[in-house]
Parts: C-alpha cells; structure tokens; sequence
C-alpha cells in the first residue's frame, strides 16, 4: 500500500484552501468570498480564460461562472449531492483517526473515478480517430 503524502492532506485544512485564492474576481460584498469558497471544500483552479474555476478538493467537482450572489455550500450540495466533505457534521480536526481514514478513503474513490472517466475519455476519441482511417482505407481513400 502506497504512503499518503502531506499533499493528500493539505487540502483538508481550510487555510491551505484558503491560500489558493490568490487572484479570485470575488471578494467583498458577495457571497462566494474566497472565505466562503474555501469553507464549502473548494480551491481556486483558475485557467487562462476562466479565473473563475473553484474546484472541491474531495470530489474534484469543478464549477464556474460563478455570480456574486452565488452560496458556495449550496452550489457545492446541488451539483456533488454526493460528496462526502460537504456533508461533514464536523470539523476536520474534530475526526477521530478511523474517521479521517474513511474519509479518505472515500476521496480516493472519487479520484480514482476521475482517472478512470478521463482514460476511457481518450481512449473513445482515438478509437473513433482509428475507425474513420479504417474507413477511409477500405474505402481506397487516402
């Protein structure tokens, strides 16, 4: 079994979510403050054309096109009904051990969900890429 690095924890404690935050459009007089995002699990994933990306650390949920008036929870709890951290009844460091470890160990499904999803992803489109050449060469085109 492979060790869990600070890495696979850090996202857990509010001030390192906190911390990603840097260059979020919200700040004040708003609810999806950097505050509030990182409170409903979220960092901030900006990319070059969306500065807006929050993505949930544990689900790996990504929304944007965030408005102001957007409650971060609520957004969270409607799109990722299933999350295990949004749901939490306490706070991390309130979690026994044994806690902790089925809370991880529920993360890791959803990460290894993603990494399934994204591998059949790929592998479909070049699938259908190799279908179309092998129509095209049955077909005497070139």
């Amino acid at each position: 079994m492979e060790q869990l690095s600070d890495d696979d924890f850090k996202m857990y404690f509010y001030e390192n979510r906190l911390k990603t935050y840097e260059g979020w459009p919200f700040d004040e007089d708003c609810s999806c403050t950097p505050e509030n995002m990182a409170k409903a699990g979220f960092i901030h994933t900006p990319s070059g054309n969306s500065p807006d990306v929050a993505m949930c650390f544990f689900c790996l949920k990504e929304l944007e096109g965030w408005e102001p008036e957007d409650d971060p929870e609520k957004e969270h709890k409607s799109h990722s009904p299933t999350c295990h951290f949004i749901s939490l009844k306490k706070k991390v460091e309130e979690l026994s051990v044994e806690e902790f470890l089925k809370l991880q160990k529920e993360r890791q499904k959803f990460i290894i969900n993603k990494s399934c999803n994204e591998a059949l992803t790929k592998f479909e489109q070049a699938a259908k890429l190799r279908k179309a050449d092998m129509i095209k060469t049955a077909m005497g085109e070139e």
